[in-house]
């Protein structure tokens, strides 16, 4: 057990070790959705073909004429996210409670009854006064919490897939290197492209099951990560 324990913590530091020094690599975009969406031959489209126009006219019926159609409604077209993200939220809340209760119960007269068992009680003790008892209680909580959240940011994205109800599927990913960090922006979901601009241009409040993620990693990210073992020991120690 000891031997695997060691094991494992030497193949950890060897890949900590592989790293120093090296900036860290971008992802690679072959084997992802959009290289495949890229290269990959664009579905058929059930429309009537475009009318060729005349060799001395202005006008031109293909997409990448002045009047055509610029945007993004194909597998392997790209389109513009923006991101703006500008929210708060704020809950406050408190409760409070108080209770409290006193009984008391005596015997002072009963057919003299009261009296012969006084003499036999201890010296002090009376049935006049027999049972008194008391209790108090309070409660009080408060809660609150208190959120912020800005991001603005525009990423490009490549339409990886077209659904059979017209949705179009998206993902983008960013990435760009500062020395030795690497700032890392990815966005995903489903679109529609009538919500897609004139601009070709969507915002992500259009898009359904967006999932967006921004981050980095790189010398400044692995100073701010606890160390293994201590991660390790947050989850396995109770207290």
């Amino acid at each position: 057990m000891q031997k695997t324990i060691l094991l494992f913590l030497g193949l950890c530091a060897c890949g900590r070790l592989e790293t120093i020094g090296e900036a860290p690599d971008f992802t690679p975009l072959e084997g992802s959705y959009q290289h495949h969406a890229m290269y990959s031959t664009a579905l058929p489209r059930d429309i009537a073909p475009e009318t060729p126009a005349g060799a001395s006219s202005l006008w031109t019926a293909d997409r990448m004429s002045l009047f055509g159609e610029q945007r993004a409604g194909r597998r392997g077209d790209i389109l513009t996210v923006v991101i703006e993200i500008d929210d708060s939220a704020e809950i406050s809340n408190a409760s409070g409670r108080d209770r409290a209760g006193r009984d008391s119960m005596g015997m002072p007269a009963l057919f003299g009854i009261p009296q012969r068992l006084n003499e036999r009680l201890p010296e002090g003790a009376s049935m006049a006064e027999a049972v008194e008892t008391g209790s108090s209680s309070s409660y009080a909580g408060s809660g609150s919490v208190s959120r912020n959240e800005k991001l603005t940011l525009r990423v490009a994205a490549t339409v990886v897939e077209e659904l059979a109800n017209g949705v179009l599927r998206i993902e983008g990913i960013q990435e760009v290197r500062v020395n030795f960090e690497l700032r890392e922006l990815s966005i995903s979901g489903y679109v529609r492209p009538a919500d897609i601009s004139r601009r070709n241009e969507i915002t992500y409040d259009k898009i359904a099951g967006a999932h967006i993620s921004y981050g980095g990693r790189g010398q400044i990210t692995d100073v701010q990560q606890p160390r293994y073992g201590q991660q390790i020991a947050d989850v396995i120690l109770p207290f």
